[in-house]
This record gives C-alpha cells, sequence and structure tokens, in this order.
C-alpha cells in the first residue's frame, strides 16, 4: 500500500529553497511522495523562477535532480510554477548531471542531491554546474574546507572535484562528487569547542580584474582578525585565477579551526563599486562573530547538519550560536518528515555566552535497503 501523499507549505518561515531542498530530499530517502505548494509566495515574484532568459531556475534544477536519483516523477516543474509534486521511486546509482545554465550555486544543488545519493545501491557521480562562488550561497570553498570534513563525522564519504569556478552572471563553473552509499548515518557530539589553532584562508581574483584585489581583501581582513586574536600567524593565500575560472570575480575566505576539530568561516565576494577593504573587513568580522559564541559550527552550517542528525541512528548535539531562521525552517521540515525530534536549549556552562544553544536531535536512523 502506497504511503499518502504528504502535504508542505513552501511559504512557512524561511519561504524558499530551504523548504524546497530538505522536503525533497527526505522524500527521495523515504520514497515518500510529497506535495508543495505555496513556493516563494511572500517573494516579490512567487514561485519557480529565473534570472535570466533560457535559463533553468535554480531550484527547479535541484528537484529534477532529486526526481532523476530517484526514478521518480516530478509534477508542476516549470517556471512560475507555487505549487510541485514529487513522488519518488528507487534511488539510483550512477551518473547524474544537474545545469541550471546561469551562476545558479553549485552548494545549493550539492545539498539537495548528497544525501540522496547516500542511499542508493552504489557509488554515485554528480556533475553539478553553474556558480562556484555565487552570493547568498556557500561558496564552493566552504562545501570543500568546512562542510565536508563535519558531514564525514556521520559516516558522509564524498570527493569534491572542482574542475572549473564560475561567477555571476554566467556561471560555467563544474563541480564532480563522487558519492559512495552509506548503510546508515552515525550520530555526531560536537559539544566541546577548545581553542582557535589555525586561521587561514583564500583572496581570489579571476578574469579581467586586477591582482591588487587579492592583496587588499586579505590584507585588511588579516589586520581585522589580528584585532581580537594576536598569537595565531594568519595564513590568507593571494590568487588570479586564469585558467580555471569561467568569467570574473573576486572574492575571500578565511577559515579557523580548533583544537577539537571544530571548523568555522567567514567569506564575502566582490561587487562593481565595493572597495576590495570592505569586502575583506565583512568577511574578517563573519569569522570572528562565529567564533565569538564560543559554539562547535558556524552560522552557515548549523542548517546543513540538520538533515544529517534527523537520519542519524542515535543521539546528535551540536553546540552553536544564534540558531538562524534556515535551521528553524530546516527543523520543522525534518520533524514534519521523518519521526526526529528536535531541541534547542540554552547552554549554561561556563564557556557558554548569552547567545550559545546546544541542538539535539533523535535521529531516526534510516538505513540502506541494498546493504
Amino acid at each position: 500500500m502506497a504511503a499518502a501523499m504528504v502535504e508542505m507549505d513552501g511559504s512557512i518561515m524561511e519561504g524558499g529553497g530551504q523548504i524546497l531542498r530538505v522536503s525533497a530530499a527526505l522524500s527521495c530517502i523515504n520514497g515518500a511522495s510529497i506535495r508543495i505548494n505555496k513556493i516563494r509566495a511572500g517573494r516579490g515574484t512567487p514561485g519557480l523562477r529565473y534570472s535570466f532568459p533560457k535559463s533553468i531556475p535554480q531550484h527547479l534544477s535541484g528537484l529534477e535532480l532529486v526526481r532523476d536519483i530517484c526514478c521518480g516523477n516530478l509534477e508542476g516543474g516549470s517556471v512560475g510554477s507555487t505549487e510541485v509534486t514529487l513522488t519518488p521511486g528507487k534511488i539510483k546509482a550512477g551518473n547524474h548531471t544537474a545545469d541550471p545554465q546561469t551562476a545558479g550555486s553549485v552548494g545549493l544543488l550539492l545539498q539537495v542531491s548528497l544525501p540522496c545519493a547516500l542511499y542508493a545501491d552504489g557509488p554515485s557521480e554528480l556533475c553539478l554546474k553553474g556558480g562556484t562562488n555565487a552570493d547568498m550561497a556557500p561558496q564552493i570553498d566552504y562545501t570543500i574546507k568546512v562542510f565536508k570534513p563535519i558531514v564525514e563525522k556521520f559516516g558522509v564519504h564524498f570527493n569534491c572535484d572542482l574542475r572549473m569556478r564560475g561567477y555571476y552572471p554566467k556561471g560555467g563553473g563544474e563541480v564532480v562528487a563522487k558519492v559512495s552509499p552509506v548503510s546508515e548515518l552515525s550520530p555526531v557530539n560536537m559539544t566541546e569547542r577548545g581553542t582557535i589553532s589555525k586561521i587561514y584562508g583564500r583572496s581570489f581574483v579571476a578574469g579581467v580584474l586586477p591582482y591588487k584585489l587579492a592583496k587588499d581583501m586579505a590584507t585588511t581582513a588579516t589586520r581585522v582578525i589580528r584585532r581580537e586574536i594576536k598569537d595565531l600567524y594568519i595564513n590568507i593565500q593571494t590568487l588570479q585565477e586564469k585558467d580555471m575560472a569561467c568569467g570574473s570575480g573576486n572574492g575571500i575566505i578565511i577559515i579557523a579551526e580548533s583544537s577539537t576539530g571544530c571548523i568555522f568561516a567567514g567569506s564575502a565576494l566582490g561587487k562593481k563599486g565595493v572597495y576590495p577593504d570592505k569586502v575583506g573587513f565583512e568577511a574578517a568580522e563573519m569569522l570572528l562573530r562565529n567564533i565569538r559564541h564560543n559554539g562547535c559550527v558556524d552560522e552557515f552550517l548549523q542548517d546543513q547538519l540538520i538533515l544529517f542528525m534527523a537520519l542519524a541512528n542515535g543521539i546528535s548535539r551540536i553546540r552553536t550560536g544564534p540558531v538562524t531562521l534556515h535551521t528553524k525552517t530546516a527543523i520543522h521540515v525534518a520533524e514534519q518528515l521523518t519521526q526526529a525530534k528536535f531541541t534547542v536549549t540554552k547552554a549554561d556552562d561556563e564557556n557558554a555566552s548569552n547567545d550559545t544553544y546546544i541542538i539535539e536531535c533523535q535521529g531516526v536512523g534510516v538505513t540502506n535497503p541494498h546493504f
């Protein structure tokens, strides 16, 4: 007997791509059909949209990728649609490609597809095209340097081959992720921050932009960080990309590691008319903000871990700063679509600040039927 259709309100809380990504991935993994309505209802242009002619909306591209991975059926997958229905089939290993034909975020495509590929009947290769360093989304450097090593604590194993960087507005980037299936995910306990032991980063320009921009971003970022952290060497490499980049862009990502294996980052991308020192300042302040609360994950990793906590077999606990709307949305969707139970409490130990929290989850222990 087929499971009943699950209805999800796409306008609640974050009201955008987060609901689509988490809902689609869990529908695929659980094998339960889902109908998402009121998609982006609170936005200026509701529904699945694109920014450029002859392109595919970023979120639609992600939904189509999930549909292909699970040999499913997607209804309502068209520009302007405010309702989609995903009916999943069997999760299939092999090669899968997504290309929104713009600078749509490669990192967000990986977010929706990686969990699905974990429950396939063999290894998968995800060829993801678009923007590798895009605004309002994780830079691919963040995905590789921060997200990947932390999600591996759950038992996830994947390689991420960055073949070409792509920038706004054309995209043209390409990342190939090779994913190994799991039998089930293990819970994690990340509640001890330790001390910051290493700070490093990458400041880059690509295309026609002058190398001086990279140096100026790195210099400002280093100066800002040293105001608070004086006893560590800060190693921010400056690079001018040529052969490995499509289009022009500039940006910076700064990463901090702790003595207990926690990883944090601050990043920013350059824009026309924005001075490079402002870009460097923004990235440095972002990193410092995420270190001050004495948590174990930064504000951008929080929501990305919720789905894995829900699927894991056991109790996971992560220590973090203020809980973001994206995280609250991911928790809501995960609790609606699984039997996972989350609690968020204020940390009350001697190292906690007023903004330190513990997110705890009793995961459901989803197993891979192919193992």
